[in-house]
């Protein structure tokens, strides 16, 4: 796993032994920067369910102002850390360990605001409703932010539109997809 492109580009990330953690591969995360890449310039990024960090490691690469991480697991925390140390990036980094609906309203009482939101939720578990229930009441997203769900193929989710968010886009891809989601 590789930072795929910006300034950092080419460094190598360290990866998790941990068969809960699901790191999105280079090829699918090349995949959706070339699909943002207009809209990262000093942008504030959130990484949900951030696992390794790679996909906010790689916004803050191709010119996000400052990204937050956020994940509950101690083990993901540490390596999100040692990643953003090797890339130099810490500076830019908001490394959070908290549950994601925790941290949400946390966030929203401290006046964040982010500009891309991106989740990676463990897959088939509906984790992710919860979390577009929190952002469909919260400050830290706006009419322009751009929430992207990245799910298994066979989920559609079902329902977050009647949270008040409409689906922009879907890429599939062989194992998964991303969602695209901006506010109704």
């Amino acid at each position: 796993m590789r930072v795929i492109a910006g300034e950092k580009r080419h460094l190598l990330l360290k990866t998790l032994n941990d068969l809960s953690i699901r790191p999105t591969t280079d090829k699918i995360k090349e995949t959706l920067f070339n699909m943002i890449q207009f809209d990262l310039q000093g942008i504030n990024f959130l990484d949900l369910f951030a696992g390794t960090g790679a996909i906010g490691i790689e916004a803050l690469s191709r010119g996000a102002n400052m990204a937050t991480f956020v994940d509950n697991n101690d083990k993901a925390i540490k390596v999100i850390k040692e990643n953003l140390e090797h890339t130099g990036l810490i500076s830019k980094a908001n490394v959070i360990k908290s549950d994601v609906s925790l941290s949400l309203e946390n966030l929203s009482r401290k006046n964040e605001s982010y500009d891309i939101v991106f989740m990676d939720p463990p897959y088939d578990k509906d984790l992710y409703r919860p979390v577009f229930e929190k952002l469909s009441k919260s400050n830290i997203i706006n009419n322009n932010s751009i929430i992207i769900l990245e799910v298994s193929l066979k989920d559609d989710a079902i329902g977050i539109e009647q949270m008040g968010f409409k689906i922009t886009k879907i890429k599939k891809y062989k194992s998964n997809k991303h969602i695209f989601f901006v506010k109704a």
